[in-house]
């Protein structure tokens, strides 16, 4: 299996059928690229993610820890992005999972002012903080489980609370008039953490459901709760490439610095070191390969 996520490099050959990219571009690239046809349901009605040739859609081999071939298709269907000369390779590999980010926020109507708890921090995570607070959020909430992404979040003048604390309900409700967030995030695979969203949020609020659980993953819920409260759930699943684009100029325009996740930085030659981190998850944020 090779493993690797979330690419940014330079083209070394071009495939004869391509013009409109050339040898020694800069480039962002997107492993999966929905059909955008008007005859395609999925694409028509704004749901790209679902389309049939996005699943199947994919850079060759899937990984990219060596040397990888962007298909025809990708290429084709707006799945390459050049970056501009103020990116850094590091700032490009972070397109991507801004574009998530991006995606699930432009799936509900939020107001300046408004108030978020963001149920897990990690990357992605600090991810829906920085665009909170680009989007006028007044009280920005962030819990997990664990203190280095706490302290890390806390940069960010952001209200922290230890998922493990019992009070988290009552302080949220102390600090939004008790009325509860007007928004909630669930960024972690977690199904408990959608329990606690559906104390902490107002009524007439939302909840993003944006981690990803594992398969069969099952959670009991009070759905009269959900109902008497009037809350509305939102499901977002991965970026297409208007969030992409989207996402590369928040990054480029510098409304967004995605450079302050990246806390370690790897070469090719430690790549087992970089990963054997990565899946340990101590004291790190975002960790990047690089040449």
């Amino acid at each position: 299996m090779r493993l690797g996520h979330e690419p940014a490099g330079i083209i070394t050959q071009v495939g004869s059928e391509i013009s409109n990219f050339s040898v020694g571009d800069r480039v962002f690239t997107h492993h999966h690229v929905a059909c955008y046809s008007d005859d395609c349901h999925e694409c028509s009605h704004g749901n790209e993610t679902m389309c049939k040739k996005y699943y199947e859609s994919n850079l060759e081999p899937c990984g990219l820890a060596d040397e990888y071939v962007v298909p025809e298709w990708n290429v084709k269907h707006g799945g390459v992005l050049n970056i501009p000369d103020n990116m850094s390779f590091e700032e490009a590999a972070m397109i991507e999972p801004l574009a998530c980010c991006i995606r699930a926020w432009n799936k509900f109507k939020h107001h300046k002012n408004d108030s978020v708890a963001i149920l897990g921090v990690g990357p992605t995570g600090i991810m829906h903080v920085l665009l909170a607070k680009l989007y006028g959020f007044g009280k920005v909430f962030c819990l997990d489980l664990n203190d280095y992404r706490l302290n890390f979040a806390k940069k960010f003048e952001t209200t922290t609370i230890h998922s493990g604390n019992t009070n988290a309900l009552e302080q949220i409700k102390s600090e939004t008039a008790n009325q509860g967030v007007d928004v909630v995030i669930v960024a972690t695979s977690s199904l408990n953490a959608l329990k606690d969203a559906i104390n902490f949020v107002r009524k007439g609020g939302i909840i993003v459901m944006f981690g990803v659980p594992s398969k069969g993953a099952k959670v009991d819920l009070d759905m009269s709760e959900v109902y008497s409260k009037g809350i509305t759930i939102v499901n977002s699943y991965a970026a297409s490439d208007f969030d992409t684009k989207e996402a590369l100029e928040k990054i480029s325009s510098k409304q967004i610095d995605v450079s302050q996740l990246i806390t370690h930085k790897y070469n090719l030659q430690e790549c087992q070191q970089a990963f054997a981190h990565a899946k340990s998850g101590d004291n790190a944020m975002k960790i990047i390969i690089s040449n």
